[in-house]
């Protein structure tokens, strides 16, 4: 089982990394945000939908081996598609990167160079990764509490199974609009928003009672979620150099991917010492700090907002 895992985490490296790589290639600077909906979106809606395949597979013809067979159809299916249909996107990031040098020069940067300066040094790239590992640490303690909440709260399984289904759904359809809205208005003001309503609907779930509220909170953190998932991706691909791009988004989804681990252990832990709901409190509470770190360190990184503002602060000048 390890082992699977960690096969899994390999294939999690290469094939969604690069796709996401492959895509700001592909799409230009003006629509990274669509382009990371989308991405983002077909993602998740192929997990929930897979999720209950498997599910009813299960329950009629048993647990091993027929639920596994959609794995190794998805599997044949990426490698038929991949070598038939995908071509090699490289050279649009070269072409990106050499129409950019006409006005700056950009050095070759080491990988550790690029690791300092997307995780620490660089304002907007290391704020999108304490935004990442924040949203992917609320995400983590969602999986893990939010059943055993709901149930010790006197919930059927039917009503637990629809709340956690809600949390994955909206966030899957919300980045069809979220990703292209950020092309549109920035980045920044959907990142740090995207964590308030975050932190926002933990609060509701931790101090509520009842289906309805919680479905209510359920939602509001799949739209946070939804706001903020596609759109730091993309605030990553307009900061980052194309000569350098790909290591700073493998950089930032080594963060925000931690965001499970961290969220997973430290909700697990402050639950055991002080209960379900402080555990829900304490990931609001660094969820709406989170935010804060966007507002203060991040600046709008979209091409066109960025120019906007630039010519306004000249104006004002």
């Amino acid at each position: 089982m390890i082992l699977a895992n960690v096969l899994l985490g390999i294939n999690q490296g290469l094939a969604w990394s690069m796709t996401v790589n492959m895509k700001i290639d592909l799409v230009g600077p003006v629509r990274r945000g669509l382009a990371m909906g989308l991405n983002e979106a077909a993602g998740y809606g192929a997990l929930a939908l897979t999720a209950y395949l498997t599910g009813f597979v299960a329950q009629h013809a048993g647990l091993r081996p027929q639920p596994f067979f959609f794995g190794l159809a998805y599997a044949g299916l990426g490698l038929g598609l991949s070598v038939l249909l995908v071509r090699e996107t490289r050279g649009h990031a070269r072409f990106e990167g050499a129409a950019g040098q006409r006005n700056s020069q950009q050095p070759a940067l080491t990988m550790r160079r690029v690791f300092v300066d997307t995780s620490f040094n660089e304002r907007a790239l290391s704020a999108s990764c304490a935004a990442g590992l924040t949203n992917n640490l609320n995400d983590g303690m969602a999986w893990g509490l939010f059943p055993l909440y709901f149930a010790r709260h006197g919930l059927s399984l039917t009503g637990i199974g629809v709340i956690v289904a809600l949390y994955p759904l909206v966030w899957g359809v919300g980045q069809l609009g979220t990703g292209a809205l950020s092309d549109r208005i920035g980045r920044k003001g959907l990142i740090a928003g995207g964590l308030v309503v975050q932190a926002g609907s933990l609060a509701l779930i931790a101090i509520g009672q009842g289906f309805a509220i919680w479905a209510l909170g359920a939602i509001g953190l799949g739209i946070g979620t939804a706001m903020a998932y596609p759109t730091l991706l993309a605030a990553i691909g307009d900061v980052a150099h194309p000569a350098w791009r790909a290591s700073a988004v493998g950089v930032y989804r080594l963060w925000r991917d931690t965001g499970f681990v961290v969220g997973a252990l430290l909700s697990g832990v402050i639950a055991d010492l002080f209960g379900l709901a402080a555990a829900i409190w304490v990931v609001a509470g660094i969820t709406a700090v989170g935010a804060v770190i966007v507002a203060v360190r991040m600046y709008e990184t979209h091409p066109r907002s960025r120019a906007t503002a630039n010519r306004v602060e000249r104006l004002g000048s």
